[in-house]
């Protein structure tokens, strides 16, 4: 019989983007899921530092991991092939209290204890008061702790 003893460590991180970091405030967390054997995701707060610029719902946000790392697994959908307007008269946008969640997984081999896993955000974002879109990228970083199993 094996135990799982350890959990997830959740630390929110700013990160700075390409000129969207003017625009859009990013934070990111580790979020262990609560079933065992079960993925848990990067949950990635997507912050317009203007009332006047939105975060697109389309084309969704997505989370690119660092190739080189090797504590988790992709666990996203495909994106989609067709691509969303990006007039800022019919786009619609995301809640900005709300967290957009990624799906992730050990990898098989991850390094036990604790990690820092790296990415890139990719999103859309509008200003509807100057009639402009733009595409904004951020690096984000998340400390997580991988679970050490022990036998009894």
């Amino acid at each position: 019989m094996t135990m799982t003893i350890c959990c997830a460590v959740a630390a929110l991180f700013p990160v700075l983007g390409s000129g969207a970091a003017e625009h859009v405030g990013v934070t990111a967390a580790f979020k262990a899921s609560s079933k065992p054997g079960t993925p848990g995701a990067i949950v990635v707060t997507l912050a317009p530092l203007n009332p006047a610029i939105r975060v697109n719902e389309e084309p969704a946000p997505r989370l690119k991991l660092d190739p080189d790392q090797r504590t988790l697994v992709d666990k996203q959908p495909p994106a989609p092939t067709r691509l969303a307007s990006f007039d800022p008269e019919t786009a619609r946008y995301l809640d900005p209290k709300a967290p957009v969640s990624f799906p992730v997984a050990w990898a098989p081999a991850a390094p036990k204890g604790p990690q820092t896993v790296k990415g890139t955000v990719t999103y859309f974002y509008c200003s509807k008061t100057e009639g402009w879109c733009r595409k904004g990228t951020a690096e984000v970083e998340v400390a997580l702790t991988v679970p050490i199993v022990q036998a009894p």
